[in-house]
Formats: C-alpha cells, sequence, structure tokens
C-alpha cells in the first residue's frame, strides 16, 4: 500500500458519510499524511477539519498525531496550540512536541520543555532523548548534550544503535571529536547508518586520514556502503585537498556499479574547485549525464571568484539568477565576482537588482552556548543585554591582535567603502562577537565554541588564531561547510577551507 493510499480511502469514505470515521481512522491517515512534507500538511488540515467535526479534537491519539505531523511540517505555531489544548499528555505527545523544536533547532524551547516534561512526572524514552540530542547537534550545544549522555547513564535508559549514532553525531557535531570517536568504539553493533555517520563527522573535522581509515574498516567488517558513506569519503578528500585520492575512490565507486547522486557530483566538483582545478571542474560538468543543480553551479561559481575568472563566473551568474530570481546568494556571489576584480559598476547593478526585486541578503549569525543556554549574535546588532561590555572586551581585542602586527584583510570586504569602515565592518562579524562573549563569561581552560551559519571570511580566520595564542584559549569555529579549531595560533584546516 502507497503512503497515499489510506488517505485516498478516507475521502472516499468522507464522500459517501458511511461509515463515520473513528479515532483508529483518523489517527491512521494522519499517520500517513505525515510521510509527505509536500503535501501531507494541506492534506493534514482537511483531516484536521474532520476531527473537530466528529468530535474528537480532544482525543489524547488524535491529537498526538496531529501534533508529530505538524512537528514534521515545520509548522511549529500549529503543533504549539495543539500541545497546549491537551489535556492530558503521555510521553509520545512529550517526545512528538520535542522533535517538532529540534527539527527546527530550537534548542532553548526543545530543552525548556524536556525539562517540563521531567516536572510534570513524566519519564522520557529513548526517542524524546534522541530529539534533545539531535536539537543540541544542531546547534553546537555541547554541555546539553553531554549533561543528556550523563542523564542516560544515570537513568538506564536503553542505549540501543539509534541512541548512541545520536549521542557520538552530536559530539562530532559540536567539535568533540575524541568523545564521538569513544562512544563510536564502544558500540558492539555498527550498522551503515552509524559508520557514514562517523565518516562524515570525522571529514568536516577535518580529520581526513581518519575518515578514509574509518571507511577502510568499515569495509573490511562488510558492512555495504550507502550513499552517505560515499559524500562522507569524498567530502573528506575535498576539505583536505587530497585530489588523487577522491579520484581514486571516484573511479572505485563507478566501477563497483554504483550510479552517482547530483551530492556525489557536487562533493568531486567541491573537491576540484578548492584545489583551484577550475578548468577541470567545468569539464567534469560539462561530461555529467545529469543537469548540474544551482548548487554545484554555485561551487563553480566560488571557484571562479577565488580564482578571479570574470568570463566563466559571469555566465554562471548570471545562469543562476535565470534559475533561482529569488535566491540572495546567486546575487550575492556575482557581485562579488566582480568586487573581486574592482568592477564596481557590475557590483552596483547587481546589488540593485536585489534592491528593486526586494531580495535581503542572509546576515551572518553565530551562536555560542554559556551555562546551558544558546546567546546569538549578528553582525553590528547591538541589541544583547550585555552590550557594553562585549564592546570593552572587542576592544582590547584589537588592541592585542594589532600590536601583533597583523594588517586586516580589508579585501575581503568587497564594498566600495573606506579602508576604515572596512575595518570596522571586520571587527563586528558575528563571530567576532560570540567569541568577545566567550571570553568576557568564561574562563580557562574551558573551550570557545562558536556555530556559524556563513563560511568564515580570511580576516575572521586568522584573527581567531591570534586570538588563541593570545588569550590561550582553543576555540573551535563551525561554520556552513566544516569546523576549525583554533590551539595556540594554529587552526586544524591548516588554512585550507
Amino acid at each position: 500500500m502507497s503512503s497515499n493510499e489510506p488517505l485516498l480511502i478516507f475521502k472516499k469514505l468522507v464522500k459517501r458519510n458511511y461509515p463515520k470515521p473513528n479515532s483508529f481512522t483518523l489517527v491512521f491517515v494522519l499517520k500517513s499524511c505525515s510521510f509527505s512534507i509536500l503535501t501531507g500538511f494541506s492534506e493534514g488540515r482537511q483531516v484536521h477539519k474532520h476531527v473537530v467535526q466528529c468530535g474528537y479534537g480532544r482525543n489524547l491519539f488524535v491529537q498526538t498525531s496531529l501534533l508529530n505531523l505538524y512537528g514534521k511540517c515545520e509548522e511549529i505555531g500549529l503543533a504549539e496550540k495543539v500541545f497546549d489544548e491537551m489535556s492530558e499528555r503521555n510521553v509520545v505527545a512529550w517526545s512528538a512536541m520535542i522533535s517538532g523544536y529540534s527539527r527546527l533547532g530550537m534548542v532553548n524551547e526543545c530543552f525548556g520543555l524536556f525539562r517540563e516534561m521531567q516536572k510534570t512526572g513524566v519519564v522520557p524514552d529513548k526517542v524524546t532523548m534522541v530529539s534533545v540530542i539531535s536539537a543540541c547537534a544542531k546547534s553546537g550545544a555541547l554541555d546539553l548534550g553531554r549533561w543528556l549522555h550523563a542523564y542516560i547513564d544515570k537513568r538506564s535508559i536503553e542505549n540501543d544503535l539509534e541512541l548512541s549514532t545520536a549521542l557520538f553525531n552530536m559530539y562530532a557535531k559540536c567539535g568533540y571529536v575524541e568523545k564521538a570517536i569513544e562512544v563510536f568504539e564502544a558500540m558492539p553493533f555498527k550498522d551503515a547508518k552509524a559508520w557514514s555517520s562517523m565518516i562524515v563527522g570525522l571529514a568536516v573535522n577535518g580529520l581526513a586520514e581518519y575518515a578514509l581509515v574509518t571507511f577502510s574498516r568499515m569495509n573490511k567488517a562488510k558492512v555495504e556502503p550507502n550513499h552517505v558513506t560515499l559524500v562522507g569519503v569524498l567530502m573528506a578528500c575535498a576539505h583536505s585537498g587530497l585530489v588523487s585520492e577522491g579520484k581514486r575512490y571516484w573511479a572505485s565507486m563507478i566501477e563497483s556499479g554504483v550510479e552517482p547522486s547530483l551530492e556525489h557530483y557536487g562533493c568531486m566538483v567541491d573537491l576540484l574547485c578548492r584545489s583551484n582545478l577550475i578548468d577541470e571542474a567545468y569539464s567534469f560538468v560539462e561530461a555529467m549525464p545529469l543537469a548540474p543543480c544551482p548548487a554545484i553551479l554555485r561551487t563553480l561559481l566560488v571557484g571562479c571568484k577565488k580564482n578571479k575568472i570574470l568570463d566563466k563566473g559571469e555566465v554562471l551568474g548570471q545562469h543562476l539568477i535565470e534559475l533561482e530570481p529569488w535566491n540572495a546568494e546567486n546575487y550575492i556571489l556575482l557581485s562579488t565576482l566582480y568586487a573581486s576584480v574592482s568592477d564596481w559598476e557590475e557590483m552596483r547593478h547587481v546589488r540593485k537588482q536585489m534592491k528593486d526585486k526586494g531580495i535581503k541578503a542572509m546576515p551572518g549569525c553565530s551562536s555560542i552556548e554559556v551555562d546551558g543556554f544558546m546567546h546569538e549574535f549578528v553582525m553590528g546588532d547591538w541589541s544583547h543585554p550585555e552590550a557594553e561590555e562585549i564592546k570593552e572586551v572587542l576592544r582590547d581585542i584589537s588592541q592585542r591582535v594589532y600590536s601583533t602586527g597583523h594588517e586586516p584583510w580589508i579585501a575581503t570586504i568587497l564594498h566600495n567603502v573606506s579602508d576604515e569602515e572596512k575595518e570596522i565592518a571586520l571587527c563586528e562579524h558575528s563571530e567576532r562577537l560570540a567569541i568577545a562573549f566567550g571570553l568576557l563569561k568564561t574562563k580557562a581552560p574551558t573551550v570557545i565554541r562558536i556555530v556559524k551559519n556563513l563560511r568564515v571570511c580570511r580576516d575572521c580566520h586568522e584573527v581567531t588564531k591570534i586570538i588563541s595564542r593570545l588569550y590561550n584559549r582553543e576555540i573551535i569555529v563551525r561554520d556552513r561547510v566544516r569546523f576549525h579549531r583554533f590551539v595556540n595560533g594554529a587552526c586544524s584546516c591548516r588554512d585550507f577551507w
């Protein structure tokens, strides 16, 4: 039976108006709606109307199914409304609401609800724990994740394959890769998902050689690699510039009869572009049997911008704008390509296109966990309650970094403004604010852990290396692409990212 067949039968039943649907029918139909994120929400809303008409609006099992549906569709407001209207809540209901917050990375709300659940006396199960731990992984909330791990051990919650995988995945995504390896190695059984998650975790943490050794161990264990496994292997090669190794794994994949997906092709294009092999990357894309997706074209455009290849980059940028006219990233990449070759007139023209269409760029945002709560910072936003103290720390950082002889990489600010304005803009990048807050609120040897939604710029990367040495602090930054671990003036990426 297909996932939408129960819904079709339900519609026929409603049309005939006989027999009247009962709670079991409604729960089953709502469950089938949750299988499709694209159509499930609109179909589920229609079923919700029938729930009310049939008098099952206060039925615990029906409410829980609605809660699960809205959570999976990321309609968190509707999920909250259903949850608030529940007169009683079992562990499944609590877990469904926590899972909804987790999907959106709302770690403060997720953990707050988890604490409220405990106060009511409802005992969380492994499903609950997986959701809360996944929220910690998305937001980089290591302290909360460690507390949850201790809670699992203390309460003797069954630490099965899924929960163990969630735990080591959380540690890897929080940059605590040593603990991730420890949890992974302690697992008595590892399926393809566990092996793949570990390989990806090692890859984004810059441990390419370890990731490839883990892949070799997976093969020796006779566990069949899946789609994610091969993405992780190619990603490891890309993040460390292992071009020959990446080509070898690609050839082996093709020879073994694996049909590459767009994601696999994207990893190979990324590998070539990161190593400045732009012409080879172009030839690779042209030979693809699949039409390249916008993400692959953007990778090529980034490579052109990095190497100041205007002719190819310009064609790519215009094509991307035609494909996705409302995606701000396409305009920004094209405008920064023009700015990289000091073509300010064309840069202004592209920016004007954005403004005329009302398209706004996603602002840089960095978060840091302090005392169990996530604090977010946006470039130039001084709304934080401790903004004045943060500014004072930033001034101290600037003075001490300047005394080392560091010259700001103002070339990374691709706007036609004065050098002084560029320097100020660099000092107010979101990760600088988060690092300053970390220095303000924590003492050595506490590791400062930052999660950023965009790629770290060259100047911030250099300054963070200096800060780690001057303040004798380990700083871990997870940007959109990978982890950077700064210790005593050096970064784990070895300045290749």
